[in-house]
């Protein structure tokens, strides 16, 4: 599917979704196609039926504290604010509804910490423009605590610090502007985990990270246009996610049953979209274009020949023992046009449960209780030592287009290529993973697979470790056997 025909998809559905909102375009916007919900003004024209009116300068807090359960709240035009210290917020009831009428604004003025906080459950924010809140790193301004099954629809949230929302079990987030927030455009995570699922779906996530957390705390993960933690059942389907600074969508520690389908993902200045330490997912039917330049040149620039790319799966893989739609990671059907690179398959040989080098401190496998299990001897024998490490396994990549201009700035030969490979083990002295043994098991003896995919402009493809490059005709041949039936160029293999 070409990038305009996604367009013209995407805003289709969008029509579809928002439902009570309003979309007017403005005057600039309707002289080309619109390409997502930013640029338009949304709201709901008129307080429905038994709703309060809220008017600038009423106390929304109050009127929500002496308000019973399930009490629509209707915030008629112009700027609303809070009280005018730090822990100024609106703590809804259970059922509570939130709307606002186009030109509606809920401005935290530098102020507030937090817009809508507690953890009732089943509330809904529609039509309201949300800016100028000052979240703490790793917090959120909309459902600041988590609660469950709230539905937040067609608003605009941008231009706050931290995360523009939290997530909680069942939350519906659809048809939103997520812009220009300091930290996340969403931060889908829980004290304790146990997420379940997540609908996010026809929003536009653009220009995110603009506190550039990975440079104030390097090496934090901290940062992204969503950011999804021990979610379990996640469906991200028809959403624009593009020019963050940093990932687009990345789901980080024990992740699993995502389904990823229909999106745009587009120049976010690292990867399109990075799964790390997870499981099951399906990858369906995306578009990627230019993701991963910034990140890519500059590792280029200082000689680092690590394959940057659109997608990267780190110590991610299928796992049948966890219920999901799939016991795979199946990436079918996308398109990959201009990336840095396209897809990398990736082990970290001496990442695993209670290793030092684990980056997730506190986070073992889904499969072993309690970290202290993974340990000297009990790691070196079954079923410690695979039930030990996420795995990067029963990964299919097929029926995909990849095409790339070789002439990318900065490229140095370091841009096109397809990769799966792990580093020497070396950490910790009683690691069982010491040497070669990861590099050979995720290129040879873990089911990860590429085939039938369509390859424009002239491919290179890592396998084993960062030293060991391809051509296509190596990657196909013994002992990799990659890419049967697969097409290079106007040359087809079957």
């Amino acid at each position: 599917m070409s990038p305009g025909i996604a367009y013209r998809s995407f805003c289709a559905a969008l029509s579809v979704l928002l439902l009570q909102v309003v979309v007017e375009n403005t005057a600039a916007a309707s002289e080309e196609p619109a390409r997502g919900v930013c640029g338009t003004t949304v709201g709901v024209p008129s307080a429905p039926e038994g709703a309060q009116v809220v008017d600038p300068g009423t106390d929304l807090t109050d009127k929500t504290r002496f308000s019973p359960p399930g009490t629509t709240f209707w915030l008629s035009p112009g700027e609303h604010t809070l009280s005018s210290d730090q822990f100024g917020q609106v703590m809804p009831k259970d059922g509570n509804v939130y709307l606002g009428a186009p030109g509606a604004v809920l401005n935290g003025r530098g102020i507030n910490r937090a817009a809508f906080t507690t953890q009732a459950k089943d509330v809904v924010i529609r039509g309201l423009t949300i800016r100028g809140f000052v979240a703490e790193r790793d917090q959120g301004v909309v459902n600041h605590d988590s609660g469950e099954r709230w539905t937040i629809e067609g608003n605009v949230i941008e231009d706050n610090d931290g995360a523009g929302m939290m997530t909680g079990s069942g939350q519906r987030v659809i048809g939103n502007c997520l812009r220009n927030n300091g930290q996340y455009g969403i931060n889908a995570y829980r004290f304790g985990g146990g997420l379940t699922g997540l609908v996010i779906e026809g929003n536009e996530i653009t220009g995110n990270n603009t506190d550039d957390w990975e440079a104030k705390i390097p090496g934090c993960g901290c940062s992204g246009g969503a950011k999804f933690w021990a979610v379990n059942g996640a469906d991200v389907t028809g959403n624009w996610v593009h020019h963050n600074h940093g990932v687009g969508l990345w789901a980080d520690t024990n992740n699993n049953d995502f389904l990823i389908q229909d999106n745009l993902i587009e120049d976010n200045a690292s990867e399109g979209l990075f799964y790390e330490i997870s499981y099951n997912l399906e990858l369906i039917g995306n578009t990627f274009n230019r993701n991963a330049l910034v990140q890519g040149r500059k590792r280029a620039a200082k000689g680092d020949n690590f394959p940057v790319a659109a997608v990267y799966l780190s110590e991610s893989g299928g796992e049948p023992r966890l219920p999901a739609r799939t016991s795979r990671i199946d990436i079918r059907g996308n398109m990959f046009s201009d990336n840095w690179s396209g897809i990398t398959l990736w082990e970290n040989a001496d990442r695993f449960c209670n290793s030092p080098a684990n980056t997730s401190t506190l986070s073992c496998t889904a499969l072993v209780s309690p970290t202290s299990a993974c340990s000297d001897p009990g790691i070196a024998t079954e079923p410690l030592y695979g039930d030990c490490r996420w795995k990067t396994q029963r990964v299919s990549v097929h029926e995909n287009t990849f095409e790339f201009d070789s002439a990318m700035e900065g490229c140095l030969g370091l841009c096109g290529r397809m990769a799966v490979l792990s580093n020497y083990g070396t950490f910790p002295s009683w690691s069982p993973y010491r040497g070669a043994v990861i590099s050979e098991a995720i290129t040879f003896r873990q089911d990860n697979r590429w085939y039938d995919n369509q390859y424009y402009g002239p491919w290179t493809f890592v396998a084993h470790d960062t030293s060991r490059r391809l051509t296509a005709a190596q990657w196909q041949a013994a002992p990799y056997l990659q890419d049967t039936c697969s097409g290079f160029g106007e040359t087809a293999t079957c």
